[in-house]
């Protein structure tokens, strides 16, 4: 771990207490990824996030669902940069103060964000698409005179196939399908070898066939990557999720698997509706 200065201590699964660091490189040996601790966020006197706490472990897929309004978008703003806490603490590992960083900081730190509606180079191929977003150097020099190798053409090809369009290598991004385009961005995302990545509502507009096929990259990715997934369909969710946080007006409301926050009496009132 890098020496650094003890900006405060958060408990862990039997007592014991953790220093996060202000800074440093990513020190996973606690077994978490991921920790905001009593995180408040407030626009114009309304608190979007009200002394919400959550902590992901190293390769969990974790869902989380909540009425419009629970604070989702901005937990998501919170972790990467965009939005900067009132008050509460978000750390990447044990070491890595996301509070200090940029929004570019903390992405080339390792926290992927893919927002609902697809973002790719539609006038590329989608060969080209995933190149394009290889973890390297971006300057304009080294971009123009860069020509892949073999273990870049082979790293390409494993992505294209685990996200189902290594038959579609040529083709022009622009003609996927909505669930293609997902896919792509999905995987320009894991060429820049994410230990995180969140989730913004990956199935909306997809047809059952390619939700089925989603879920099934999501629990490939779970182990390897950290996976924060927010979304509406419990259908989707039953397929990959162990367990489910529910956030409620800025914080967590119930916590657990599925079925457990399912029947639990405070979320069919103010999430399901009954």
């Amino acid at each position: 771990m890098t020496a650094g200065a003890v900006i405060h201590g958060t408990g862990t699964a039997g007592g014991a207490s953790v220093g996060h660091l202000a800074t440093g490189e990513l020190d996973l040996s606690h077994g978490t990824v991921l920790t905001l601790d009593s995180i408040t966020v407030s626009f114009d006197g309304f608190k979007a996030l009200n002394d919400l706490s959550l902590a992901i472990e190293v390769g969990e897929l974790r869902c989380v669902i909540g009425p419009n309004g629970a604070g989702k978008t901005t937990m998501m703003d919170v972790i990467t940069g965009k939005t900067r806490p009132d008050e509460g603490g978000a750390f990447f590992g044990q070491t890595i103060d996301l509070t200090r960083l940029s929004e570019a900081e903390i992405a080339q730190a390792g926290i992927g964000r893919k927002f609902q509606k697809p973002t790719i180079f539609e006038h590329h191929t989608v060969f080209e698409n995933l190149e394009l977003a290889m973890k390297s150097d971006k300057r304009v020099r080294r971009t123009l005179r860069a020509r892949l190798g073999a273990a870049e053409r082979d790293r390409i090809a494993d992505m294209l196939a685990l996200i189902r369009l290594d038959g579609s290598t040529d083709r022009v991004a622009g003609l996927l399908s909505h669930g293609q385009k997902q896919w792509l961005e999905i995987g320009m995302l894991l060429m820049q070898e994410p230990k995180v990545l969140l989730l913004d509502e990956p199935v909306a507009g997809m047809s059952d066939d390619e939700t089925e096929r989603t879920a099934e990259l999501f629990l490939s990715l779970a182990g390897q990557h950290s996976l924060v997934v927010v979304e509406h369909d419990m259908a989707f969710i039953g397929k990959i999720a162990k367990k489910v946080t529910v956030l409620h007006e800025g914080h967590v409301l119930a916590e657990g698997p599925l079925e457990q926050v399912q029947n639990d009496p405070r979320v069919i009132e103010v999430y399901l509706g009954r």
